[in-house]
């Protein structure tokens, strides 16, 4: 069973995440040589998301054909408890601090709207 669905049905009771929320996309370029420092950036500063009530799930992917490449994705409740309320509470200081080494690294950050365009095998 995928993470994300048992941890869906442990928390909300379903395996699929609520019918409303955004998902934030962050892409990274990280030199090899600041790789390790920023997968564990992540792993600490993770926990800080975990505890939020705004963060619905995270993830981190990695490049294959471009291995300086990082995505991020972080679900929210919506976009306004993101900017509002996350960024207002102990948990994005706590957060922050971990992966603000890395803020120049970033070459994109958003938020989108889920569609009813998907599929899960």
């Amino acid at each position: 069973m995928k993470m994300i669905t048992l941890w869906c049905m442990l928390l909300f009771g379903s395996s699929s995440l609520p019918e409303k929320y955004v998902v934030e996309i962050i892409r990274y370029k990280v030199p090899a040589d600041q790789q390790k420092d920023f997968e564990a950036a992540y792993a600490e500063g993770g926990k800080s998301l975990k505890a939020s009530p705004y963060c619905l799930h995270y993830e981190v992917i990695h490049g294959i054909e471009e291995p300086e490449k990082y995505i991020v994705r972080i679900h929210w409740t919506s976009k306004e408890d993101h900017e509002k309320l996350f960024r207002q509470s102990a948990a994005f200081r706590s957060f922050f601090k971990e992966v603000r080494p890395f803020f120049d690294n970033i070459e994109e950050m958003k938020h989108y709207d889920q569609t009813s365009i998907s599929w899960t095998k």
